[in-house]
C-alpha cells in the first residue's frame, strides 16, 4: 500500500521535475521563483491528473477474483501461500 502512495506522489512530481528540467536546457535558473510564478496551478493540475490516471488505470486493469481466499497456512512443516479457490 505505500508502495502505491508513493508511485502517485511521485507521478505528482512529475510535471514539476519536467518543467525544472527545461528550465535547465534553456539555461534559466530553477531555483528563480520568477520562472516558476505563472506555472504552478497548471503543473498541479497535471500532477492531480497523472495521479489519478494511475489510480484509475491500476483500479481499471487489476483482475478480480471471484473465489474464497484461503489464507496462509503450515502444513507438514511448509508454508502454504494463501490463494482463491474457485467456488464449486
Amino acid at each position: 500500500m505505500f508502495r502505491m502512495i508513493l508511485d502517485d506522489i511521485l507521478l505528482f512530481f512529475v510535471p514539476f521535475m519536467l518543467f525544472a528540467g527545461w528550465l535547465v536546457l534553456t539555461k534559466r535558473n530553477p531555483f528563480d521563483i520568477a520562472h516558476w510564478s505563472g506555472w504552478k496551478f497548471g503543473l498541479a493540475v497535471a500532477g492531480i491528473l497523472l495521479a489519478i490516471g494511475s489510480i484509475l488505470l491500476a483500479g481499471l486493469s487489476s483482475t478480480t477474483h471471484t473465489g474464497a481466499y484461503v489464507p496462509p497456512y503450515v502444513e507438514n512443516g511448509r508454508l502454504v501461500p494463501g490463494r482463491f479457490i474457485d467456488n464449486p
